[in-house]
């Protein structure tokens, strides 16, 4: 059974990776929204903002998903551990909702394939920091690392 490690000591790293992906979703949103003021909020026109196609509803969506995400990275609990994993799982599901709608005209939040790419590029990234930042008691820190390090595991690692 996989285990996810337990006060990782590069959790920092991850904390702050997590922390750019909202902040890039954050800026996206502010300066989609900028864009696209005054229009319908589902239009589908050409407006771009940082490299992908934005509309009003999908910008406002990405401000309030930023700020989460951000939110996330700052705390020092599991709560980052479980709001990186649950959104890495949303990026990941919606890049392929996404990308079956593409030339459709359910394609109401105006995506291109360059926001597919994107976001299962964000959803690994997030399922990868959520897997690294989980915070425990130092009894199961030491649990993990036994586990890592195990005789047996040492004998399949040889092979």
């Amino acid at each position: 059974m996989a285990r996810l490690p337990v006060n990782h000591p590069a959790r920092p790293i991850y904390r702050v990776l997590s922390g750019l992906v909202g902040l890039y979703i954050l800026v996206f949103g502010v300066w989609g929204t900028v864009l696209t003021w005054g229009e319908p909020p589902f239009a589908r026109d050409g407006a771009w903002a940082l490299g992908l196609r934005a509309n009003l509803a999908f910008a406002l969506v990405s401000v309030i998903f930023g700020i989460v995400l951000i939110v996330g990275a700052s705390r020092r609990g599991n709560l980052g551990h479980y709001m990186n994993l649950t959104a890495g799982v949303v990026f990941l599901v919606t890049s392929i909702l996404m990308m079956s709608v593409l030339q459709t005209s359910a394609n109401f939040l105006n995506f291109s394939m360059s926001t597919v790419i994107v976001s299962m590029l964000f959803g690994l990234i997030l399922i990868g920091t959520g897997a690294y930042d989980k915070v425990g008691p130092e009894e199961h820190a030491e649990e993990a690392r036994k586990h890592r390090f195990h005789p047996v595991a040492e004998v399949h690692r040889r092979r």
